[in-house]
């Protein structure tokens, strides 16, 4: 494969424009606690990555960088956490979070059969890849369905972070190369 990166970042893209397009176009909203879902969700398959890594790659800057989202993204948990039990709403499962956590199992097992410098790779390529699709979901489908001003403020105090988290996966995926 000459560029994982494209791969990755096609299937996840596509993806969740399959979701937002179907969103659209049935017309449907997500509720508060539906985007609260998606969020927690995607914070919490990061996570996963990142454990993973941490258990398969011997490389410093991997490692410094998986270990980086297992905190940030635990750290956006708990304040997605926390505003849920300040609005008293509970995250429901809904399309998106369902596809998002189908789509995270078959990258997982793809992470889990590589090892060494094609692990690495095929880990940091996933990274660039979903950190670029979270944004576009974030900005183009959570932000402008959150109603809580509280949550879409959550939600937009976030995109920085994650940009960020795109330019060090970015900076560690040319160094790999």
């Amino acid at each position: 494969m000459k560029n994982p990166e494209i791969f990755w970042s096609g299937i996840i893209l596509s993806s969740l424009l399959c979701i937002t397009t179907s969103f659209a176009q049935n017309a449907q909203t997500l509720s508060d606690a539906e985007v609260a879902s998606v969020a927690v969700v995607a914070n919490q398959i990061d996570i996963a990555y990142a454990e993973i890594a941490k258990e398969k790659s011997k490389d410093a800057e991997i490692l410094k960088f998986a270990e980086t989202m297992i905190n940030d993204h635990n750290a956006v948990i708990k304040q997605a956490s926390d505003l849920v039990k300040k609005l008293g709403v509970t995250p429901k499962d809904n399309d998106v979070s369902k596809k998002l956590l189908s789509d995270a199992d078959a990258t997982k097992k793809t992470l889990r059969s590589k090892s060494g410098s094609e692990f690495n790779k095929a880990y940091i390529d996933n990274e660039v890849a979903y950190h670029k699709a979270v944004i576009e979901a974030v900005e183009g489908l959570l932000i402008p369905e959150a109603e809580n001003a509280e949550l879409k403020a959550l939600l937009q105090n976030v995109v920085p972070a994650l940009k960020t988290h795109l330019a060090h996966a970015e900076m560690v995926q040319k160094s790999l190369k």
